[in-house]
């Protein structure tokens, strides 16, 4: 059984739609959950005016009556409120006459997808990348994110996140654990469980976006607890679950590297400091480990421990301080194009990859249990874990 998810729309477009497959019959979707996951998304300080216009609500259009999922693909559109001021910009059908005012973008903008796409697709107005590219797309990664979460919840997996650094400014302790990440308000500022760090990284979002128009990056943190052990596999890469981890937060916008566990501080580290020892608990009659240094994921597949993944998002590459660029008509140095911004979007990225994380482990699950009713699946499950316990 196979779970998978396919988004459309543009960022300014008259609405983004997601279909989702592979969700079993019978899953019984909480739709003030969906739109709570899509408010979490546009939550946090240093956010721009795009999320004072838009209050996302997602619309379920097919796959799910009377409160529970039929077995059949899921549609979901979610408006975009923002349209109706791009009526003719964004229109599908080929306008009279040019519009008053085109929005033509031909000037790229450095660490975007403009230039590239545009020549890739061989498009002239750029706005046909960015409005595809934009980090809009996220809103409908959300909200499959959330069906994946109820169906995770199902089987005792959660799954949560917090800011561990923003800009040059970390948090003083490295290893939060889930009560203090699970205590976190969905509307604290930044979603950091160090007060002091997230004050000062409050005033640097200030200096860098009032000052300096400038954008700022950081690290945040996804942790899903409840994870059975065997999701994944060793026996193809394709499999490994770290590797579809990692591609999968990887894909989010403006992230550049991901980390599963310590894996960065582990590689300075001798092999007898970084590998978690194995315990068994007679009473429990379950294998432990006495650390998790691997983040819960030994040779691509889930242990049973705390599963841990880092992103490292780049400063947001649309900034008021304008950078230099090219016209790709003229072939002129100009200064690049200027669409509303973040100043940073940290927070909001860690939404994004719980989310992610989420699709990931819902599709691992789906592949292990399948199952065409929530029923079929959950006895499938209910076996397996008898089978773990009895090993």
């Amino acid at each position: 059984m196979a779970f998978s998810f396919t988004t459309a729309g543009e960022s300014h477009g008259r609405a983004l739609v997601a279909t989702i497959e592979g969700l079993p019959a019978g899953l019984a979707i909480d739709q003030d959950f969906i739109n709570h996951e899509l408010w979490r998304r546009q939550q946090g300080y240093g956010r721009g005016g795009r999320m004072k216009i838009e209050t996302d609500t997602a619309q379920i259009l097919t796959g799910v009556r009377h409160g529970e999922t039929l077995g059949s693909p899921v549609a979901v559109m979610v408006e975009n409120r923002d349209f109706k001021n791009w009526l003719e910009v964004m229109a599908a059908e080929k306008p009279a006459q040019p519009p008053e005012r085109d929005r033509r973008v031909i000037r790229p903008r450095p660490g975007h997808a403009d230039l590239v796409g545009g020549m890739k697709y061989d498009r002239r107005d750029l706005r046909d990348i960015l409005e595809r590219a934009s980090a809009r797309e996220t809103t409908m990664r959300v909200a499959v994110g959330a069906f994946a979460k109820l169906l995770l919840r199902e089987f005792g997996v959660e799954i949560a996140s917090h800011v561990i650094r923003l800009g040059e400014i970390s948090i003083e302790d490295q290893e939060i654990d889930w009560e203090r990440i699970k205590a976190i308000y969905d509307n604290a500022m930044l979603r950091c469980a160090d007060k002091a760090a997230e004050q000062k990284m409050i005033e640097r979002i200030d200096l860098a976006g009032t000052e300096e128009g400038d954008t700022l990056g950081g690290i945040f943190e996804i942790v899903a607890k409840g994870c059975a052990p065997g999701l994944g596999s060793h026996t193809s890469w394709s499999a490994k679950l770290d590797g579809q981890l990692a591609q999968a937060v990887m894909s989010i916008h403006a992230v550049k590297a991901v980390e599963l566990g310590e894996g960065v501080s582990n590689a300075a580290k001798p092999g007898s400091q970084v590998h978690d020892e194995i315990i068994y608990d007679p009473d429990s009659r379950s294998f432990g480990r006495t650390s998790n240094r691997a983040g819960g994921l030994e040779g691509g597949m889930t242990n049973g421990e705390e599963l841990r993944v880092r992103g490292y998002l780049k400063p947001i590459a649309t900034l008021r301080k304008r950078l230099r660029s090219v016209n790709i008509e003229t072939k002129e140095p100009m200064d690049s194009d200027f669409e509303r911004s973040d100043v940073t979007a940290v927070p909001a990225a860690g939404v994004i990859g719980e989310a992610m994380v989420a699709i990931t482990l819902a599709r691992a699950m789906r592949e292990k249990f399948g199952g065409d009713s929530m029923r079929e699946m959950k006895r499938n499950f209910d076996e397996y874990r008898k089978q773990i316990q009895e090993y």
